[in-house]
């Protein structure tokens, strides 16, 4: 997930360079994220290099209802400035103060590298409650045994509050 852009960065503003993007790689720690597919666009602008483009990437997550590790697919688009630390035409740094905090940069050999931004992407798009399956059944309330593995033995305490729509159900299928 690295680009070399120190042409583009010699290039006029506005100037594009397209990539493909299907790479798989060690998994990152946070997200389990090992894979990622997609296409990004390079845009040269007055400061650096804009990309952007929709992508793909699996991340790993736990089961909000059964607490079974789950692959979620992921499905956003990028769209972030990469800023140089070393002017490409005289090799001179680019002190900090003129970097704003938080934006991402380019290497001094001019690589635009994509890994932690896949990162911090992945980590937003993560759905609050994700599930193994839509359908998945998630664990018994009294012992706790996984209801898509099969049912459980137990005999869940009624609360007695419910008692008289439960008089309702077992009089209607006594009829």
């Amino acid at each position: 997930m690295r680009f070399n852009v120190a042409q583009l960065l010699k290039d006029g503003v506005g100037s594009r360079r397209s990539y493909p993007l299907d790479e798989n790689f060690e998994a990152i720690q946070e997200t389990g994220t090992s894979w990622v597919r997609g296409r990004v666009t390079l845009t040269r602008t007055d400061v650096g290099i804009w990309l952007s483009g929709p992508i793909e990437a699996n991340a790993f997550s736990t089961c909000s209802r059964c607490l079974n590790t789950a692959e979620c697919p992921m499905h956003f688009s990028m769209d972030e400035e990469y800023l140089p630390t070393v002017d490409v035409n005289s090799g001179a740094s680019i002190t900090v103060s003129e970097v704003k905090e938080g934006t991402f940069t380019l290497d001094p050999n001019h690589m635009l590298d994509l890994t932690e931004a896949v990162r911090q992407y992945v980590i937003i798009n993560l759905p609050m409650k994700p599930l193994c399956r839509q359908d998945c059944a998630g664990l018994c309330s009294g012992c706790g045994a996984n209801l898509n593995d099969g049912g459980c033995a137990c005999s869940a305490p009624v609360d007695s509050r419910w008692s008289p729509l439960l008089e309702l159900l077992t009089a209607n299928e006594k009829r």
